[in-house]
């Protein structure tokens, strides 16, 4: 990838994170948001600038009235009724001014057009920190966190839409246990591709980029979000771990570990994601023109990890051992009783546990 597009991936990491620990702060539920609630219910508009930082407010802040009480929602909304700015302190525990003017830099580009909002805009790009603009006009809570900008939506539309999101997400998690019943059988069967590695890797990040987006609609939620969450963690239990397993069974860059080949996975654009080229390289395999004519051959780790009471150090202690999981298929009780912390009752529950998977696989392949 070139330096410009890995400059753009990061600006877009830094802002997803901005906006995520922003939204986790103001979620419904919280004292802030009931005082933002309270303030566009009664559509007299407010600006809040959010900052411990005294260098900001000497800058920035001119005039209003000294508060330095602690923070309650009935408060704000007495003190929103004034036109000035509000400013808090960096927890939002504290009211530190009231009816003050913010003026930041006017040579500051801004795409707003109310006078608040140019103001929240210019104020949060000049200083990085977290200004909450509501217009009396439209109706709506903007965030602005540095060059970032989130227009808070109502919270049944953020509802709808993360049930959309959830249905969506069962849609991608059938797709991908589908990919993965297959690749199940072909490790037993040791008839994996290349192909059937990719497909399933592309599958569970597209899961991922889906669960992503409900996760963001959960913060957003607040207290409202709880079904959606459990949902959620019902749908996706496991996948992560069973996606960086896959990783580890077929990576052949032994400089990278999974835990770097997810976060370079998050990292590619959907239309790179889309191509085996790009899946491939990443595990340290070269372009073909085929890849379902490659053959591939998985260390064991995911299968293994599958094995009641298994301890990594013991998965470990067999995949340096045996080197492929075929291997392991193929070694009777008393090699896998030679094996460092193994012994023969846990061999025995290796080779029972295999076979029962097996069986499991082959039948739910033929459903």
């Amino acid at each position: 990838m070139h330096n410009n597009g890995e400059g753009r991936l990061i600006l877009k990491k830094v802002k997803e994170e901005n906006i995520t620990s922003v939204l986790k702060l103001i979620a419904p539920g919280t004292p802030i948001r009931d005082g933002l609630e309270n303030i566009l219910r009664a559509k007299t508009g407010a600006l809040l600038l959010i900052t411990d930082n005294n260098e900001v407010i000497k800058e920035i802040v001119d005039g209003g009235f000294v508060i330095n009480e602690e923070y309650t929602s009935s408060k704000l909304y007495e003190l929103a009724k004034m036109d000035g700015a509000i400013i808090l302190s960096g927890d939002m525990k504290k009211i530190l001014y009231a009816n003050a003017q913010l003026i930041p830099e006017h040579e500051i580009q801004t795409t707003e057009t109310g006078t608040r909002h140019r103001t929240a805009e210019r104020t949060a790009k000049q200083t990085g920190e977290l200004v909450i603009s509501i217009s009396q006009r439209r109706n709506i809570i903007t965030v602005f966190k540095g060059n970032d900008r989130y227009v808070l939506e109502d919270t049944d539309v953020v509802l709808n839409k993360a049930n959309q999101a959830i249905q969506t997400l069962e849609k991608y998690k059938k797709v991908f246990d589908n990919k993965l019943n297959i690749l199940n059988e072909y490790e037993f069967n040791d008839i994996v591709t290349l192909q059937n590695v990719v497909l399933a890797i592309q599958r569970a990040e597209m899961v991922m980029r889906i669960v992503e987006e409900i996760q963001r609609q959960i913060y957003e939620l607040g207290d409202d979000g709880r079904l959606v969450k459990m949902q959620l963690d019902e749908l996706i239990g496991g996948l992560e771990k069973e996606e960086s397993l896959i990783l580890k069974d077929y990576v052949v860059k032994k400089k990278k570990t999974p835990e770097q080949i997810l976060e370079e996975l998050k990292d590619l654009e959907y239309e790179e994601l889309l191509k085996e080229s790009f899946i491939a390289k990443l595990l340290g395999y070269e372009y073909f023109d085929n890849y379902d004519e490659v053959a591939v051959y998985p260390k064991g780790y995911r299968i293994l990890n599958k094995v009641p009471r298994m301890p990594n150090n013991i998965v470990e202690n067999l995949v340096d051992c045996f080197k492929s999981f075929q291997h392991i298929l193929a070694a009777d009780i008393e090699s896998l009783d030679e094996v460092e912390g193994i012994g023969e009752v846990r061999a025995r529950t290796i080779k029972q546990s295999l076979k029962r998977m097996q069986e499991q696989f082959i039948f739910d392949n033929m459903i």
